[in-house]
């Protein structure tokens, strides 16, 4: 019987991409909109990728009616731009990950998806390329929703849809990398489990009061034990 709904972030959490993939969305943008706005330099993590274009064009001055007008087209010919240049190479999958996912699968007490930031075509992608995507049979992603915190119901109307089973708040354990995934999780009522592979160090983190918190996700057993607990408190 299913008793966790286990949601893992992609980027900083299950693992890292190199330069790449910023270079592309400004090559996207500035194709689209003519400008690529401030995403040389803005932060992106823990950001939805709808949010980041558009704060990175409003920070060049554009409406947010002008950057909706072409939103789908950038949206569009990032996520192609983003498969065709994007290899291998170009990821790195986080220490303990795999281990992690194959035991995660393997139970049957644990259903595992994504709640991610990402567009659907890009984010699939970066797990194509190592080879973990099969893990995933759904996920919420930035095209199911304006905001983060709204991903978690998307997630478990989808979980449902695959399974029958209607996953309450606190059968559900969210995993990533930033503020922004324990705030997410916090909406919610879920669990929390941020780890510091990302941008933010365990200190930063920890002023976020996540419910656990991990340096990486190596210990594996730990995890899961963290992940089958009953108690948020």
């Amino acid at each position: 019987m299913l008793k966790k709904l286990v949601l893992f972030d992609i980027d900083g959490t299950l693992l890292t991409v190199n330069s790449i993939n910023r270079r592309v969305l400004m090559d996207a943008l500035r194709e689209v909109y003519g400008t690529e706005g401030s995403a040389g330099t803005h932060n992106f993590a823990g950001k939805m990728d709808s949010v980041i274009i558009y704060e990175v064009l409003q920070n060049a001055g554009l409406s947010d009616a002008s950057i909706a007008e072409k939103f789908d087209k950038a949206k569009e010919t990032y996520i192609e731009m983003f498969r065709m240049q994007a290899k291998h190479t170009d990821i790195l999958v986080m220490e303990g990950i795999r281990e992690l996912l194959d035991k995660l699968s393997a139970s049957s007490e644990v259903m595992i998806g994504l709640l991610t930031g990402n567009f659907e075509g890009s984010g699939r992608h970066k797990l194509l390329l190592p080879d973990i995507n099969h893990y995933f049979s759904f996920g919420a992603f930035a095209d199911d929703a304006a905001s983060r915190n709204e991903l978690p119901q998307v997630a478990v109307d989808k979980a449902y849809q695959l399974t029958g089973e209607k996953f309450s708040e606190q059968n559900i354990v969210i995993i990533g990398d930033t503020e922004h995934d324990i705030a997410c999780a916090r909406a919610v009522n879920a669990k929390s489990i941020a780890v510091a592979t990302g941008l933010y160090s365990s200190t930063e983190l920890k002023k976020h009061n996540p419910h656990i918190l991990y340096e990486n996700l190596t210990a594996t057993d730990s995890v899961i034990s963290e992940i089958l607990q009953s108690s948020i408190n």
